[in-house]
């Protein structure tokens, strides 16, 4: 059995491109005990796999040259040597680009999509999911009537860390990069949007729109945003580390402001995390998630792109803000 498959060309150097990604056809192996094959129903495209087309060390290792890209991907199983997975599961797990695989059973997590459709668990029921919850909840800690503030709120995860703040009862404030994005994010009850792509002054428009100071914030981004951020910190103040988008692709270490002093003075816990430190408390958040989109207080949105060919594009949109709410790929 062969299946078209996408591997890295070669490594970007800045923005990636196209030409970073090849299109090839590979052999499928047959699978072996205690293995499943499958067929790739949805791709998760995440701003984290930038990091990994670097050869740089990171807390993941990196994809390699000649060899497919791979990452949360939601399958259904065709052909079974498991008990546990018998034909016509669906399940998630860390697996190549490619339409059809073969996996160890063990290494998959069988989906309940009677509970919510299959994609979500790439996005609200995923990792991105988990990532808001645990971001916001463990290290945030945020209480009623605080200032939460999420940078790049429209994405996977900032669109989820606005709508768990408003469940805990705090006045929220999210940074997007377009009008549109504006109107979604406080048409899902956030109380202050701010475009910082047309705002002249990023740091006024934050400190108008957060007039109480801010208690917790939520950074996506990083960059200007976060500097403006951090002058309006309150006293123990709590920040989740959670991405640096807006250098992802320099090709040089850009120079800001040092915020120790702010940190110090207002005995701000500053905490950068990975999603993956909480592994043994997942259960715990995907149960917590699942009850609250069945009360109808969090909602899962998605920028659906359709298409195998097209899982690069879906890729490369991310960093021209392309996406609301978790980017995926609908591949069959």
């Amino acid at each position: 059995m062969k299946t078209n498959t996408i591997l890295l060309a070669s490594r970007p150097q800045g923005v990636p491109t196209a030409a970073q990604f090849r299109f090839e056809t590979r052999e499928v192996p047959e699978p072996a005990a205690s293995q499943v094959l499958l067929k790739t129903l949805y791709v998760s495209v995440d701003p984290y796999m930038r990091g990994r087309m670097s050869a740089a060390k990171s807390y993941v290792a990196p994809f390699e040259v000649g060899e497919p890209l791979a990452g949360g991907v939601v399958a259904e199983v065709v052909t079974s040597h498991s008990d546990a997975l018998p034909v016509g599961s669906v399940v998630v797990g860390n697996l190549p680009w490619q339409e059809f695989s073969v996996a160890d059973a063990n290494t998959l997590n069988r989906v309940p999509t009677d509970k919510a459709p299959a994609s979500f668990f790439l996005g609200l029921l995923g990792m991105p999911g988990l990532t808001a919850y645990f971001g916001l909840l463990d290290i945030c800690q945020p209480q009623a009537g605080e200032t939460v503030v999420v940078s790049g709120a429209a994405g996977a995860v900032g669109l989820l860390v606005g709508q768990l703040a408003k469940i805990k009862g705090c006045r929220v404030v999210g940074t997007a990069g377009s009008d549109e994005k504006v109107a979604h994010l406080k048409a899902l009850g956030f109380d202050e949007a701010i475009n910082y792509k047309t705002t002249p002054d990023i740091a006024q428009a934050l400190a108008a729109a957060a007039p109480n100071g801010v208690d917790c914030y939520f950074d996506n981004v990083g960059g200007a945003i976060t500097d403006a951020v951090y002058d309006l910190l309150n006293k123990h103040a709590r920040i989740a580390l959670c991405g640096q988008i807006s250098t992802y692709n320099a090709t040089e270490t850009p120079t800001g402001p040092r915020p120790e002093g702010k940190l110090l003075k207002t005995s701000t816990k500053l905490q950068g995390f990975i999603v993956s430190d909480y592994l043994s408390r997942w259960p715990e958040g995907v149960q917590q998630l699942t009850e609250w989109y069945a009360a109808g207080q969090l909602k899962g949105e998605e920028t659906i792109t359709d298409g195998f060919e097209n899982i690069p594009a879906a890729f490369l949109g991310l960093f021209s803000g392309e996406n609301t709410g978790k980017a995926v790929v609908k591949v069959a």
